[in-house]
């Protein structure tokens, strides 16, 4: 198999048995002499390929791959601009999570921000009889106080590229965020894996004031990010600037290129609001999973990603030797948002040979313009085909805005607006079996196993405004996707449709997507911009509710605790009047 780096933060433990915790889905020794993967058969996995089907099968390495990270606030410059953050470990992105198909990740989570909570969601993994590790304050945890830790444990039971970040409040867009790679096999040759690109809008004021600003004028006020970050890096010019705290000192983000090698790239969309387009000058992309999906080969010359949003691409070596310009170029076409650095989102890629102190003179593709959305549908073909059946439940998700008597903004999704209570979370609810969720909550149930739920998601404002949208705990199949109001005649692709975690929704469109009742837990959908989200525009669905108690059994006792420490903490902030005024995610 593939050999992982180990990071400083990480240590290896071997087990000898299958855990109890995953008794899902089968799960198989791997015979590694079975087939090697190397960079002329990445398909291979050991007795296992590309064409395992991983929701059906996954191996089981008896490995366990386990982390120590610390949340906390420093000061750092990422672009020339000198402001207070939030990092996992003193960096920004945080450490690489890194496993093999099949481990087990068990990560530390320690609280060391002197006034906030935190809590970490590991975006687009499955949980699959985890869900007390979903990392959601108010939903499936309380969040963690300061100077407390808390372990969350999963199964990588799938494969490709993903992210971690912090779902408490707005601290996503403070810098609380870190790629996460899982080793697999992969739909296409390749070289050399170089890792993840994060992507990444930045504002130079705090998103917490931000947030303020938009609670009081969010019909006529969309944020302007002073910056996008590439790994972390992107100069910001200060020459004309006299504000102090514009020291000018960062760099770009670099990347060699070996002539006639064949490079895995793996883009994350983090942004808070926005959506990039990512393009290397001279080069084409071929795009071999989305999310963490495998997907049939396709060539393009750039991609699109909204917050949340992955795409693995392979980008040959195959241009003269010399330096070109990577971009991640805002899209302000999505929204009417803006950014004053949006033609200048860069990093170079340096082929072995190039004059190193030479800056690149590359253009732009002239195919690229400015336009909001996904990928192209057709284009998104799984690899592992799945045909999707009747509905079994259908739902209608609309979303509105409104006006509370504050005069602050809020967002309904299915008609109510959620605000989730840090303190209670509706997992230790459901595990007590108290049914009388508080209307907030927003809580639909599915009861039935292993049927098919639809949801058509539509944003009913009237005012063009897109989301990125994010199913926990399920890849969603994506039945239909359009820019006009829904109705009985649009056409639902049943037939091994995209599927993925995160996807856009038109402005005034609608979205159209399925999953099976397959993973009982508690799962949250909502909207990936984070203004949006803490304005309300999320939703849980309780999923079998009958088997969580039973699921989260050897759970239950690290959740008490975390809400024990919490309590008093979140009142000595409360005095201090640090208060909970948004949705809490």
């Amino acid at each position: 198999m593939n050999p992982v780096t180990i990071p400083d933060a990480l240590s290896i433990r071997e087990s000898s048995s299958t855990p109890n915790a995953f008794p899902t889905p089968k799960t198989l020794a791997p015979d590694a002499s079975s087939c090697v993967n190397t960079a002329t058969s990445r398909s291979c996995w050991g007795s296992y390929s590309i064409d395992t089907d991983y929701y059906v099968t996954t191996p089981y390495t008896g490995v366990t791959r386990e982390y120590w990270l610390t949340a906390e606030s420093t000061t750092l410059a990422p672009d020339g601009y000198e402001r207070e953050v939030l990092v996992f470990n003193g960096s920004m992105p945080g450490p690489t999570i890194e496993a093999d198909w099949g481990d087990e990740v068990v990560v530390h989570i320690t609280n060391g921000i002197p006034d906030n909570g935190t809590s970490v969601h590991w975006h687009g993994v499955r949980q699959l009889n985890s869900v007390a590790s979903d990392g959601v304050p108010g939903v499936t945890q309380c969040p963690i106080a300061h100077g407390q830790t808390k372990t969350y444990r999963w199964r990588a039971a799938q494969y490709g590229t993903s992210w971690y970040h912090s779902h408490f409040s707005l601290q996503l867009g403070e810098g609380l965020l870190g790629p996460i790679i899982i080793h697999g096999p992969a739909t296409a040759d390749y070289d050399i894996d170089a890792g993840p690109i994060v992507l990444q809008d930045w504002t130079h004021t705090s998103v917490f004031t931000i947030w303020e600003n938009l609670q009081r004028n969010a019909a006529d006020v969309q944020p302007i990010g002073e910056n996008g970050l590439i790994n972390g890096l992107n100069p910001y010019d200060c020459s004309q600037s006299s504000d102090p705290a514009c020291i000018g000192t960062a760099e770009r983000f670099e990347l060699n290129f070996q002539k006639g090698k064949k490079y895995r790239l793996r883009i994350i969309g983090t942004q808070i609001d926005g959506w990039f387009k990512f393009t290397i000058d001279g080069h084409k992309l071929r795009v071999i999973a989305n999310d963490f999906v495998p997907i049939e080969p396709y060539e393009t010359d750039n991609i699109i990603l909204s917050g949340g949003e992955r795409y693995d691409v392979i980008v040959e070596a195959d241009q003269p030797v010399g330096n070109y310009w990577l971009r991640s170029i805002y899209q302000t076409a999505c929204n009417r948002n803006d950014n004053l650095n949006k033609n200048n989102i860069r990093g170079i890629v340096r082929y072995v040979g190039a004059d190193t102190d030479k800056t690149p003179t590359t253009c732009v593709s002239k195919t690229i313009t400015n336009s909001c959305g996904d990928e192209p549908y057709e284009s998104l073909v799984p690899w592992v085909s799945h045909n999707v059946g009747s509905s079994d439940f259908e739902d209608t998700l609309g979303m509105a805005i409104y006006m509370e008597p504050d005069l602050t903004f809020k967002w309904t999704l299915r008609t109510k607006t959620q605000i989730v209570d840090w303190q209670n979370p509706t997992l230790l609810d459901i595990y007590r079996g108290d049914t009388r969720l508080p209307p907030e909550s927003n809580v639909v149930t599915v009861e039935a196993t292993n049927e098919w739920v639809y949801w058509i998601l539509e944003d009913q404002t009237g005012r063009d405004i897109w989301h990125p949208m994010h199913l926990h705990g399920h890849d969603f199949y994506i039945l239909a996707q359009g820019s006009t109001a829904y109705d009985s005649s649009v056409k639902l692709n049943t037939k091994n449709p995209p599927r993925r975690d995160t996807v856009t929704l038109y402005g005034s469109g609608y979205l159209v997507i399925a999953f099976k009742t397959d993973n009982p837990g508690l799962w949250l959908i909502h909207c990936h911009i984070a203004f949006h989200a803490s304005q309300g525009l999320a939703l849980q669905l309780v999923e079998r509710p009958a088997e969580i108690p039973d699921l989260i059994a050897a759970d239950v006792d690290q959740l008490n605790n975390t809400c024990k420490t919490w309590a008093p903490f979140y009142n000595s902030l409360a005095q201090a009047h640090y208060k909970q005024d948004d949705s809490g995610i």
